[in-house]
């Protein structure tokens, strides 16, 4: 069941992707897939019982207490409004913090460890007026409970790693400022599972949705007459090291602008190929690309007895929401980020390390310009990070370090 939510979840890209390139050639205006569309983010407080639930340890382990941090965030990663009274919704849900235990055991006294655990949804959202700037909704489909346990020494699981499909229920008052913004007051639940000692989830939260229009005729002939080039596609060739180290890296990730990973990467070579879908008067721009790479691990972790470098590829599908900040006559510049892009990636093992299933996500930042005089030549600096999001009991990332990519746009 829950490999039918990651094919939704590509199906769901391609058809934004493919809308496009179907009904509408012009660029400056959104892909139909987009119009009325919606993204959005809640914040609130998550609730689970899990001192309730069997402490599972071998003999000589004993619970002292377990801590839940309430404080969680929920994402609409993609919905789509039918009319006022119907929408779909993709969404995810987690702690900001995990849920810790502390036990004894043997002559170590009050150990700590952690559970992680989300809940991803594809919803149905029906909603119903009752006013012109007041909606009730409720909210009804399936969640995918993802949790990642911890063991003895021994390596016998006490809190078992699971992930399995559940109920997803909710319900909530959103105000509409406009015709682009919502405010949310709502609440997700889903119920307890006793086989694997998962507890039920309640979210109580606040937040706001942002549902995407046509753009006006008007932004229309303004971006017209700005005469702004923005390259249709584009092919890069791209090459990674960490000749430079992962300084980078690990700065963006303890500023929580970025993630790190267990994994890290020597070397790689990559192809890309990017196409913009839509494009504002100056600033905004939104691709889809596909990349194909080959990486090589520094083959050094924890996990591992005896290095030992390992090469491993990727293959990717990913959407680009790129800011063009400087427009001058030599160049364009933009920084990109890059976000849950569906990968494939060859082994599930690096350097001793876990890293999930052969599914996983591609993600990306960094900055990059158009240059020449038809703004055909391209170069970026990036960095990269593969993971799963949690969505596998298992889930140790990849780091990739600084890249350069150069590329060709016709």
């Amino acid at each position: 069941m829950r490999f039918l939510f990651f094919k939704i979840i590509f199906i769901f890209l391609i058809l934004i992707f493919s809308f496009h390139v179907k009904a509408q050639d012009d660029r400056a205006q959104l892909p139909l897939a987009l119009r009325n569309a919606y993204f959005g983010v809640s914040v609130g407080s998550i609730n689970y019982d899990f001192g309730a639930m069997p402490f599972q340890a071998p003999a000589g382990y004993f619970l002292n207490s377990v801590v839940v941090k309430h404080p969680a965030v929920r994402l609409v990663l993609y919905g789509y409004e039918f009319n006022k009274y119907l929408s779909a919704q993709l969404t995810y849900m987690r702690p900001v913090w995990w849920v810790f235990y502390y036990y004894d055991h043997g002559a170590v006294k009050n150990e700590r460890s952690s559970v992680w655990m989300n809940v991803g949804g594809l919803t149905l959202r029906p909603q119903i007026p009752i006013s012109n700037k007041i909606y009730l909704n409720g909210e009804a489909g399936l969640g995918i409970v993802t949790r990642h346990g911890f063991n003895a020494e021994d390596g016998t699981p006490i809190i078992t790693g699971v992930s399995y499909p559940t109920v997803l229920l909710g319900g909530g008052v959103n105000y509409h400022i406009n015709d682009n913004w919502r405010l949310m007051v709502s609440g997700t639940y889903s119920p307890k599972k006793l086989s694997v000692n998962q507890p039920a989830t309640t979210f109580i939260s606040t937040g706001f949705n942002y549902k995407l229009t046509a753009v006006s005729d008007k932004k229309l002939e303004t971006g017209i007459k700005t005469g702004y080039i923005n390259p249709k596609q584009w092919l890069q060739i791209g090459f990674s090291s960490n000749v430079t180290g992962y300084g980078i890296n690990n700065s963006l990730e303890k500023a929580s602008l970025f993630w790190g990973g267990d994994v890290e990467v020597y070397k790689g070579l990559s192809v890309n190929y990017q196409r913009n879908i839509f494009h504002s008067a100056k600033y905004f721009a939104l691709d889809w690309g596909v990349n194909a790479s080959v990486w090589q691990t520094k083959g050094l972790s924890p996990y591992q007895t005896v290095p030992k470098m390992e090469k491993f590829y990727t293959l990717s599908v990913f959407p680009v929401f790129r800011y063009n900040f400087l427009h001058t006559q030599p160049l364009d510049a933009y920084f990109y980020y890059s976000v849950a892009g569906p990968t494939y990636i060859s082994k599930t093992v690096l350097d001793g390390v876990e890293t999930g299933k052969h599914f996983t996500f591609q993600d990306a930042m960094g900055l990059g310009m158009f240059f020449g005089q038809k703004r055909n030549l391209n170069a970026e600096l990036k960095i990269g990070h593969y993971s799963n999001g949690n969505i596998f009991p298992l889930n140790g990332a990849v780091k990739i370090p600084l890249s350069i990519n150069v590329g060709y746009a016709f």
